[in-house]
């Protein structure tokens, strides 16, 4: 394994692999390094792109894969269509394009199997992408840690990654999953038909069997502010929750 710590984070030339649509709007773009790094779950790489007249476009986006999975890195990108970046990957990019990609970066917004449970995850829309490499790493390892995601979306049709979670559900029993639809009646009866309040996080807490030990909030700085303060108001100590916003 690589060690990151002392790896020289610098820019390489990283090829697109494979795609797969995830929804409507995001797809998984697959990135293959020269250099392949491990990464912890929760980290993020900077993507850059620069046009023939010189302008530079750069963003970040995180890891969907999970670490020690192999040199494939997997990144979940939502097309914004005002955004810079995001348009040219769903509109231009092709598989075997090379892309400037630097990481893996962050370290305050990561969890591994060895920092125990019980987690609490809460993600919203294309938030729940760090979330789900945590989830990943969990179940890759077959940690007995109890881990529990409550993830809010529009439609289940415009849930990220929901298929994937369902069946990692279905497999490791120490995951649970409770959706919060915001537009749709909800098929599975422990799940929600509104936005995430201060009940739904109490009455998530509770299928964890006992006081979360981590928690960590991703999504747009509107979700992110409202689920955490209704997590403080549920009882979680403020410093144990870790936030990471998109947007």
């Amino acid at each position: 394994m690589i060690d990151t710590i002392t790896r020289e984070i610098r820019w390489q030339e990283a090829r697109i692999t494979r795609v797969v649509p995830r929804t409507k709007t995001l797809s998984s773009f697959f990135f293959l390094p020269p250099e392949p790094f491990a990464h912890r779950a929760g980290q993020h790489v900077d993507l850059r792109l620069t046009a023939p007249d010189g302008y530079v476009a750069q963003r970040s986006y995180s890891i969907a894969s999970a670490p020690n999975t192999g040199p494939e890195i997997e990144l979940a990108i939502d097309r914004l269509d005002d955004g810079e970046v995001s348009p040219f990957f769903h509109d231009v990019a092709e598989v075997g394009d090379e892309i400037e990609l630097r990481g893996p970066l962050g370290g305050h917004f990561v969890w591994s199997p060895t920092n125990g449970g019980p987690l609490l995850l809460i993600g919203g829309g294309s938030g729940v992408v760090p979330l789900l490499a945590m989830i990943r790493h969990g179940f890759a390892e077959k940690s007995d840690a109890r881990v529990v995601l409550l993830f809010s979306a529009r439609t289940a049709a415009e849930a990220p990654f929901l298929d994937d979670l369902l069946a990692i559900e279905a497999e490791w029993e120490n995951f649970t999953l409770r959706l919060a639809l915001t537009r749709e009646t909800p098929s599975r009866p422990s799940d929600y038909a509104r936005r995430i309040d201060g009940p739904i996080i109490t009455d998530t807490i509770k299928t964890l069997g006992a006081a979360p030990k981590h928690v960590f909030i991703c999504g747009s700085n509107a979700f992110v502010n409202v689920a955490a303060d209704r997590a403080v108001e549920a009882g979680i100590p403020a410093d144990i929750i870790r936030t990471e916003r998109y947007g």
